[in-house]
């Protein structure tokens, strides 16, 4: 029978070893190809938790991906970003074998120690655990992060000295940003499905804001609004302000100003009335965000139309 249960490997070395692969040049960063991983046997686990950043370029991926309780989308893409904690397993059809070509590059959050970097990489979106969306690269992008990898590997192939650590630091966080450009790419190419999620958020607004259900059931979240789109916070973000140029939050407050403005001008509701019916605990709560949006008070905004 198949281990079901997730393989948790916490050093570059195990992950070596769990692949059958050379012992790593380097016991915090490492670099290597597919090809040269060894097929697993039918009794090995088929999920992983790993303790170490995972950032992967596949071709020729037959199987699906699954990244904590996300499958990735593989149609196309074959460049993948995980975080370390997070599960990750893959699915594949009995009788089948998993073949791929491509690189994997590994590296433990204490390689990022006493850099600027083991701040920063929190703020790259694409390794949120809910993203469900692998990156598309064309043929001139893949060969760019190819060229990068290669030059992370024979950097601490050729030697390991006081200046390796800042110069693949350097070369990672080159990767990373172009990484950065190519999803903000994809967010404008990939037109219908990014349209489709907005589509199903304005959907769901709607549905939120409608009669007393503000009331009911309080003001929506944006963790609320990325799990029922079936995407993370920081993506669902990310794409929005790509393609409106507003954040998920933002989208929620002009929803809330537009109810606001609707209950203000066309009913003799007191503003503690609104604010209550909108969903807030607090009436100056509302007030204070009417006004940041408006420049106006509720009370001037409503005499404006007197």
């Amino acid at each position: 029978m198949v281990n079901r249960q997730p393989y948790s490997i916490k050093t570059i070395s195990e992950f070596h070893q769990f692949r059958k692969l050379p012992g790593p040049a380097h016991p915090l960063v490492s670099v290597v190809q597919f090809e040269q991983m060894r097929e697993l046997a039918e009794n090995h686990p088929r999920s992983w938790v790993l303790d170490f950043y995972a950032i992967a370029l596949k071709r020729n991926f037959a199987a699906k991906l699954k990244y904590g309780q996300q499958v990735y989308d593989f149609d196309e893409g074959i460049m993948t970003f995980m975080a370390p904690g997070q599960k990750i397993g893959i699915e594949i059809d009995a009788g089948e074998q998993l073949e791929h070509s491509g690189w994997l590059l590994i590296f433990h959050p204490d390689f990022l120690w006493h850099t600027p970097l083991a701040k920063t990489i929190s703020q790259y979106e694409y390794f949120d655990y809910s993203v469900s969306e692998a990156l598309f690269l064309s043929e001139q992008e893949e060969a760019t992060i190819t060229g990068i990898l290669q030059s992370i590997r024979q950097e601490y192939h050729t030697r390991i000295d006081q200046f390796t650590q800042n110069i693949i630091i350097g070369q990672l966080e080159v990767l990373l940003n172009y990484a950065e450009r190519f999803y903000q790419r994809q967010f404008t190419t990939r037109k219908v499905g990014n349209h489709d999620i907005l589509t199903r958020l304005e959907d769901l607004l709607t549905d939120r804001f409608k009669g007393d259900a503000l009331v009911k059931n309080g003001q929506p979240t944006v963790p609320e609004i990325a799990e029922a789109l079936n995407v993370s916070p920081n993506y669902l973000s990310a794409l929005l302000k790509t393609l409106t140029g507003k954040s998920t939050q933002q989208h929620l407050q002009d929803r809330i100003i537009a109810k606001a403005k609707e209950k203000l001008s066309g009913t003799n509701l007191s503003v503690s009335e609104i604010a209550y019916e909108l969903g807030f605990d607090y009436p100056q709560s509302f007030s204070k965000l009417f006004k940041a949006n408006t420049s106006l008070s509720p009370v001037e905004f409503r005499q404006s139309f007197n």
